[in-house]
């Protein structure tokens, strides 16, 4: 699975214009009546990288939030067990099941949250989020040791084994991504995926206007 130019990364700019003239279409979208939305930043992003999507959710009535826990600094299970109680309680609060949107590395937490607690998760929403080999067809994969990429390898496998995720899924890739290979992102063993595929990459996909409208109609369908 090989990385095409990094450069290409670079091409916010484009998606920024999508974004302003798509506006009129995104407003347009079904309205959320506060259903819970907790929004996961990928591996070193700051909670701020999430901060236009959740602004977009809150204006289409959704109670959105980001996670809360600061720069995701890349412990999946360090996470998983600081969000499970979070989402458990928002759920049983509220009376209604969680949807979790997770860029990148915060997908794969999220995916790991509706694993363990499906009864209080609507919807799992990712983009640019590997679900198969960890960090291995990542550009982050040179920060783990060849037997702790083999460990989360085999953690993976068994997880999938043991416990498909139920929840409903949609897995936002791109093939311009160079962060995360895109056939890493296919999830080919949980029993309930819609995958999209958008032309954005792996850094812009978080103001792709396409993306947005792929979450918005994702929320709207979990009501």
């Amino acid at each position: 699975m090989g990385f095409p130019d990094l450069r290409g990364e670079w091409k916010v700019g484009r998606e920024a214009l999508r974004l302003g003239l798509s506006s009129p279409r995104l407003i347009r979208t079904p309205r959320g009546h506060k259903e819970p939305v907790i929004l996961l930043p990928g591996f070193k992003a700051p909670e701020s990288s999430m901060y236009p999507l959740r602004r977009l959710l809150r204006l289409k009535g959704y109670d959105a939030s980001t996670w809360g826990l600061g720069t995701n600094q890349g412990d999946v299970q360090h996470y998983v067990d600081a969000l499970r109680p979070l989402v458990s309680a928002k759920a049983k609060s509220g009376g209604v099941p969680v949807a979790l949107v997770g860029w990148s590395l915060g997908g794969v937490v999220a995916r790991e949250i509706a694993r363990e607690i499906p009864e209080c998760v609507s919807t799992v929403i990712t983009y640019g989020t590997p679900v198969i080999g960890g960090p291995s067809f990542t550009v982050g994969a040179n920060s783990y040791s060849p037997e702790d990429r083999k460990h989360i390898n085999q953690l993976i496998e068994e997880r999938n084994a043991a416990n498909p995720i139920q929840t409903p899924l949609a897995i936002v890739f791109t093939r311009a991504d160079t962060i995360v290979s895109w056939p890493a992102c296919i999830d080919r063993l949980s029993t309930n995926t819609t995958h999209y595929e958008v032309d954005s990459t792996h850094f812009s996909m978080g103001i792709d206007p396409t993306v947005w409208g792929i979450v918005l109609e994702r929320l709207h369908q979990a009501r």
